[in-house]
């Protein structure tokens, strides 16, 4: 049966995937011919006609392959939330009562959540158009004849291909198998592949570690429950991050201290002083409106979804947006050399013949060997590649047992030109060969040029006896050297520049493995460890996998334990790979990174899908996790100040029994001027610092002391021009010392934020000072916001409180700084 692995485009990607998943303890059954269905005829697969009767039936597998939230489910997200009713009720209020400028807070709401959904929808479409590219093809017999579609072109009755590193993508039930063993761990929780027969079922979402085969889809659609799942698994989202859910906790405390605060206000203002009622109900609202940072939530959300937006350019599809987070936290990658470090094909560079063997001889096996396998990985593909097949004196196949990650070795049997029968196998020398052998010195030479050495053995009897692999005889040696990536020395020193550690994880020889890291320039490739020798206590296994750097002989049971292992040690762990023996470890790690050549089941499992095959992609994504995650954390202090000021100047107000200092115009000039023009452009500078942990007390322990200052010397401010002026005019001209001080503050918390400095942050920060500065000298812009400055004892009174609460902010940011780190 002919099959082949297919990528996103229905090709065959040289050397991939990789099988297969098996548990180094589980119970093989090396050789199983090939099984059909009871009539022993091939199954041709559904007619044109049968198709197109069960496509008008509404057969067909239509459940939607959805990357991101319909457009319906972004306007619903970023118009109908919690904090833009309460704005929108007082927008409404303020149109009533108040002149235009004081109603500009509502407007400015209005451009963020367009701005928003504006941005969300650039990203659902760029990660829509990612999603179709990445799209997996299976293979489908149709008039006898095999070809790649569309997942969503599936019906019922189909007869779909299988192979190694294939998922299955609707349910149904073996038709034919050859050696076909699925693991639907991911389903069912069992480690140990199944081997399937005919008429055995098989269960979407499952895939293939060995062999290959067929099954007839007997569910599909949205009746097939475990595909539902691999839907709702696989949809963009914007929740379950550490960054959300800290912001949606100090909303929730925000919305705590609002409630209370704005009854005091509102009775203070419309009951206890006798003022004008408009203009009570505009000081009312502008003391409440401040104290909600509506934008903190918008730009989390626009920094993400420029974000994906950029990787989207990069061919990085983003399966999960807090991905994009997580990556930003990584401390550990684990790297699985072939198609990460080194490109997925491989050469044959020598073929060493062993205890006097023929050497055309053993070229002969070499051609037999790789005919002998429909779906060949890299090193057999090589094998192929110089010793191809030729029409004379072939060998028939009479067994085959196809390779397998956990043995580390693969075989088959033949019956030669002369009718002899003769069985082999081909795989990891330091395996087959018992400890103590001669030839492996030579090759643990080899390894340490950064070599991989295979070794041909002769089996004494059938392929299948027990025990054939300790007695097989050895006949040559099969040299292969692999072809490094040339950009994977360079991630490896980005990598290595960024304080993340750096773990090669492989199949292979550890020594080989050591050598090609070296070659890389990968800092403590000399610290190899054969995996064979790893402790199985898990802090023993963490603490080696701590001092260590490179691994050998790794199983796939083992690549969860390591992943495990890290993650105990408080690590958050990154893990590439592309081939089924990667999927569980890409599941277990915190951010799982798949190739988009790899095989179907890695790509469904990883958050992050790098399309363009290119490890080096793997920098930009870390960058743009750092850039979003970092700058948050920065902007939100922003938001959050202005919050803290705003409960505490009411709270004051309420206490000393005094109109409100500010109408809505003046705390939207100071919030577009101080927090929502800067906060924008600083969200999206390039920031490298990884991202810390405990994003909420982290904001916190700047924005409480910065908005309890702020308050404290807006407030002196006022108290003090209130004793100063008098007579008709005098609340507008406290207004506005009360607003220079808490400008300058403001100002000041925002040149913090804005360090270290660069020309554009100096430069960013001068322009909001002098868009103040504009405001108080051009008459008709005091008259709008109305704001004048009367005298100069006053103004220059309030800048000195200014300056004096200025000093305040650096002693108490440092003084945190120093107690609990930057």
């Amino acid at each position: 049966m002919k099959q082949r692995a297919l990528d996103s485009s229905g090709e065959h990607p040289p050397g991939s995937p990789r099988p297969a998943m098996i548990d180094a303890g589980a119970e093989l059954d090396p050789v199983h011919p090939m099984e059909l269905p009871p009539s022993g005829h091939r199954a041709t697969g559904l007619t044109t006609a049968e198709v197109a009767e069960r496509v008008a039936r509404g057969e067909v597998n239509d459940v939607p392959v959805r990357s991101s939230r319909s457009l319906t489910e972004i306007v619903r997200a970023n118009v109908f939330t919690r904090f833009n009713l309460i704005i929108g009720v007082l927008w409404v209020i303020m149109l009533f009562v108040a002149p235009i400028q004081d109603s500009l807070f509502g407007f400015v709401i209005v451009a963020n959540t367009g701005i928003g959904i504006i941005q969300e929808w650039r990203a659902k479409k760029t990660l829509d158009s990612l999603a179709v590219i990445g799209e997996a093809k299976p293979t489908v017999r149709r008039d006898g004849v095999a070809a790649a579609i569309s997942t969503h072109e599936i019906v019922l009755g189909d007869v779909i291909e299988l192979g190694p590193g294939d998922k299955a993508v609707v349910d149904g039930t073996v038709a034919e198998a050859d050696n076909l063993e699925i693991d639907e761990s991911l389903l069912t929780g069992e480690a140990d592949p199944v081997l399937k027969r005919p008429g055995d079922p098989v269960m979407s979402g499952s895939f293939v570690v060995a062999g290959g085969g067929a099954f007839t889809a007997t569910k599909v659609g949205r009746e097939a429950y475990a595909a539902q799942l691999a839907e709702e698994a696989s949809r963009f989202t914007l929740v379950h991050s550490e960054l959300r859910s800290g912001i949606s906790t100090i909303l929730k405390y925000v919305t705590w201290m609002m409630v209370p605060t704005a009854i005091g206000l509102i009775i203070s203002q419309l009951v206890v002083k006798d003022n004008n009622f408009k203009d009570s109900v505009a000081r009312t609202v502008g003391g409440i409106v401040p104290m909600i940072p509506e934008g903190l939530v918008l730009l989390t959300s626009v920094a993400f979804a420029i974000g994906v937006v950029r990787l989207g350019r990069k061919q990085c599809l983003v399966q999960e947006l807090p991905a994009i987070e997580g990556l930003a936290r990584v401390d550990v990658v684990c790297l699985d050399k072939t198609g990460t470090l080194t490109e997925g094909g491989m050469d044959v560079t020598e073929v060493r013949p062993l205890n006097g063997s023929d050497e055309g001889y053993v070229h002969q096996v070499l051609r037999s060997l790789g005919s002998s396998d429909p779906r060949p990985n890299a090193s057999l593909q090589a094998i192929i590649d110089a010793y191809p097949a030729s029409g004379e004196d072939a060998w028939a196949v009479t067994g085959a047992m196809p390779f397998s990650s956990a043995r580390k070795y693969s075989g088959a049997a033949f019956e030669e030109s002369d009718r002899t029968p003769s069985a082999w196998l081909l795989g990891a020398p330091d395996v087959l060969l018992p400890e103590g052998d001669g030839a492996l010195t030579e090759i643990e030479h080899l390894n340490e040029q950064g070599l991989r050495v295979l070794l041909l053995a002769r089996v004494r009897g059938e392929l299948d006896a027990p025990g054939a692999a300790e007695g097989a005889v050895p006949t040559a040696l099969v040299v292969l050297e692999q072809r490094l990536r040339p950009d994977a020395a360079e991630t490896l020193k980005y990598f290595a520049q960024q304080n993340v550690a750096t773990k090669v994880i492989s199949g292979d020889n550890a020594v080989s493995v050591g050598a090609v890291a070296g070659k890389l320039g990968l800092a403590g490739a000399e610290n190899t460890l054969d995996a064979r020798r790893l402790p199985t206590d898990p802090d023993e296994m963490a603490t080696a996998m701590e001092q260590n750097s490179v691994f050998g002989r790794v199983t796939p049971q083992q690549k969860r334990d390591m992943v495990a292992a890290l993650q105990s040690r408080g690590h958050t762990v990154a893990m590439t790979g592309d081939g089924v023996n990667d999927v569980l470890a890409l599941k277990d790690s915190d951010i799982g990174v798949s190739m988009g050549s790899g095989s179907e089941a890695t790509r469904a499992v990883a958050q992050i899908v790098l399309l363009n095959n290119s490890f080096a992609t793997l920098p930009s994504v870390v960058a743009e996790g750092r850039r979003v995650i970092g700058n948050i954390t920065r902007v939100a202090t922003l938001f959050l100040t202005k919050t803290v000021y705003s409960v505490l100047l009411a709270i004051l107000v309420v206490c000393f029994q005094v109109e409100y200092p500010f109408l809505p115009r003046h705390l939207t000039l100071l919030a577009t001027l101080t927090i929502g023009v800067p906060a924008f452009f600083l969200a999206l500078a390039p920031n490298k610092e990884r991202a810390q942990p405990h994003f909420v007390r982290r904001v916190m322990r700047y924005a409480i002391p910065s908005g309890v200052i702020a308050a404290a010397a807006t407030f002196t401010t006022y108290l003090l021009a209130r004793h100063h002026y008098s007579g008709p005019g005098a609340l507008e001209a406290e207004t506005s010392a009360a607003t220079l001080t808490l400008f300058l503050v403001a100002m000041w918390v925002l040149a913090i934020i804005a360090r270290p400095y660069t020309w554009w942050r100096i430069g960013l920060v001068a322009a909001m000072g002098l868009g103040f500065l504009i405001v108080l000298v051009v008459p008709w812009l005091q008259e709008f916001f109305a704001l004048k400055l009367v005298g100069t004892t006053m103004p220059w009174a309030a800048v000195g409180i200014a300056v004096a609460a200025a000093t305040a902010l650096e002693f108490s940011w440092r003084l945190v700084g120093r107690r609990f780190g930057a």
